[in-house]
């Protein structure tokens, strides 16, 4: 029997990749001016990841503001209770993630973008008018609702929209994007700690401001995401081939008729259809249509990436990508900042929000590098390097903690050597697994799956900032410099799995990315011929025969300037999907 999602009807000719890499556009700096419409479009969604940012970076400072403590009492003072108050953010935002899976394939990208940011303000409203620990609480887990939608919704939604030459870099975009939103969300706190003054006397504004403050961005995001074009790949798959077409032509920058715009579409339609054949001989009894019988479909979809071997390895290198972001212990380090800058022997809560705030400078200028040369470089290189350098920097805090965190104030030096290897932490993280991660787990899965992919790998990240963001507290307090050998240990395993079991992914389009899963010897006779006769039959095969024409009529369009629908061919009800 066929696998439902297993393996893709487009891949398979190495002459058409060649033909597309030879007529793709510039990578880096240049390839993004060159897509400067799917640049201007990857940049404005990309406020989900300033939205999740600045939440993450601005309840550091929070947790240390005198009037915050007040209110809150032993939620700050208890380790325990004060992780459940960091952490329950991230116990949202894992079902937020893995709920928006399904929401994003029924309502499309964009909408579940929408629908996303209007949970998150509720809960912003919730935590800026709290009066207790409970309403920060509750507020803090319906925030995390939003945070993890958006933070699935958003890269899917760069990745389906990017060319391969810059896919890395759009999808880069939102952890840089996040790292603004930590840097101005550090900088606010420290600004805003200054409200009543820094002692007891400090204003409950000094919190609620810059809690409230989350709500302008949201709304820009949530506003203007209505303008923005639907992704060309999840319109393909509700059968709208003509505005699929028409969103790609407009992102691209090309007529129709173009060479690059036919592959493409005829990449994803063949997809499309191959994954909605295999469905209907599989599910014959579940064709109806209605809302039960759609919904059967959505779970065994989820079930095909568990039992199909190419589909389940994906999943394996998004979920485990994501484990080894979060136990880099990079979380650790932005919730607990100014606590951990305190416990290296930086006194007194400005100081430690001022060295925190050098955090945020340093991973968002690290960041930059990312998005500029993340296509070029590749994405293993990059994360092997900068997990080491993760780990390294781990290694040399947990030694000069365990000389001298007993008497802080008489190695000063060694002190203020910890903290810079704090800062170096976070650039390595900040040009590597901050936004290498998140573009893996973005590209790898085929169409018909990829949103129920995405969703667990984001939910995979969630979890497990959630259990760091609980643990850590206790960590400090009972294993000490122990914490930052446990951090490193893992941090090194993770560039030992990315170096010997991720494939690179760069360059190739995500219809490609079978190259690198499919296990060809399980390809039954059956998907060979159904593979074959849908290239036959909408024309991929003769694009494959008739490559270097520059300009190719598109099937479906009249030749005459590359403009007019030629309704006939392809209007949906004739496309066989």
């Amino acid at each position: 029997m066929p696998a439902l999602a297993g393996h893709s009807a487009v891949i398979a000719d190495e002459g058409l990749h060649a033909r597309r890499m030879a007529l793709a556009g510039p990578s880096g700096l240049r390839g993004l001016i060159h897509n400067r419409r799917v640049f201007a479009i990857a940049i404005f969604a990309s406020f989900g990841g300033l939205l999740y940012g600045y939440n993450q970076g601005v309840f550091s400072g929070v947790l240390t503001m005198p009037s915050f403590g007040a209110k809150m009492g032993s939620y700050v003072t208890d380790s325990g209770k004060k992780g459940w108050l960091t952490a329950i953010l991230e116990l949202g935002a894992y079902f937020g993630a893995l709920f928006n899976g399904y929401i994003s394939d029924q309502i499309g990208r964009k909408r579940s973008i929408i629908g996303a940011t209007i949970i998150f303000c509720i809960g912003v409203i919730v935590q800026a008018a709290a009066q207790g620990p409970q309403a920060v609480m509750g507020g803090r887990f319906i925030t995390g609702l939003g945070v993890g939608s958006l933070s699935m919704a958003v890269p899917m939604y760069n990745a389906e929209l990017a060319p391969p030459e810059v896919r890395g870099s759009l999808v880069a975009l939102q952890q840089l994007s996040i790292c603004f939103g930590i840097l101005v969300s550090f900088w606010i706190d420290y600004g805003t700690n200054y409200i009543g003054g820094t002692g007891s006397t400090q204003s409950e504004a000094s919190w609620r401001v810059p809690l409230a403050l989350q709500l302008a961005p949201a709304l820009v995001l949530g506003v203007g995401m209505i303008f923005m074009p639907f992704s060309p790949r999840w319109l393909m798959n509700q059968g709208r081939e003509e505005e699929a077409l028409q969103v790609l032509c407009r992102v691209r920058g090309l007529p129709p008729t173009h060479e690059l715009i036919r592959i493409e579409f005829l990449e994803v339609k063949a997809q499309s259809m191959f994954e909605k054949e295999t469905q209907r001989e599989m599910f014959p009894n579940l064709q109806g249509g209605g809302w039960i019988s759609n919904l059967k479909l959505e779970m065994h979809g989820y079930l095909s990436l568990i039992t199909t071997r190419s589909l389940f390895r994906r999943v394996a290198v998004a979920c485990l990508i994501m484990f080894f972001q979060q136990w880099t212990g990079i979380n650790a380090v932005l919730y607990y900042a100014p606590t951990i800058f305190q416990n290296l022997g930086l006194s007194g809560n400005t100081i430690s929000l001022l060295a925190t705030g050098v955090v945020g400078i340093a991973m968002f200028l690290a960041t930059i590098p990312a998005v500029i040369w993340i296509d070029s470089l590749g994405r293993k290189p990059v994360l092997v390097i900068g997990a080491l350098g993760m780990a390294s920097c781990h290694l040399i805090i947990a030694i000069l903690s365990g000389l001298y965190e007993d008497n802080w104030p008489a190695h000063t030096g060694a002190g203020w050597g910890a903290v810079v290897m704090v800062w170096l932490f976070v650039i390595h993280f900040g040009y590597s697994w901050g936004p290498c991660a998140w573009i893996v787990v973005a590209e790898v899965f085929p169409l018909g799956v990829r949103s129920k992919g995405i969703s667990l790998g984001a939910s995979s990240n969630w979890m497990n900032n959630f259990i760091v963001g609980q643990v850590t507290p206790t960590m400090l307090t009972h294993m000490r410099f122990g914490t930052y050998i446990f951090f490193g240990s893992l941090t090194f395993l993770g560039a030992m799995y990315v170096l010997f079991l991720v494939p690179e992914t760069k360059s190739l389009t995500l219809e490609e990315m079978d190259l690198l899963f499919q296990d060809k010897s399980g390809i039954s006779s059956q998907d060979r011929e159904r593979q074959d006769r849908i290239n036959r039959e909408i024309g991929l095969d003769a694009a494959m025969k008739g490559l270097g024409s520059g300009e190719m009529e598109m099937p479906g369009y009249a030749s005459e300037k590359g403009n007019a629908l030629h309704q006939e061919n392809i209007s949906p009800s004739h496309s066989n999907v």
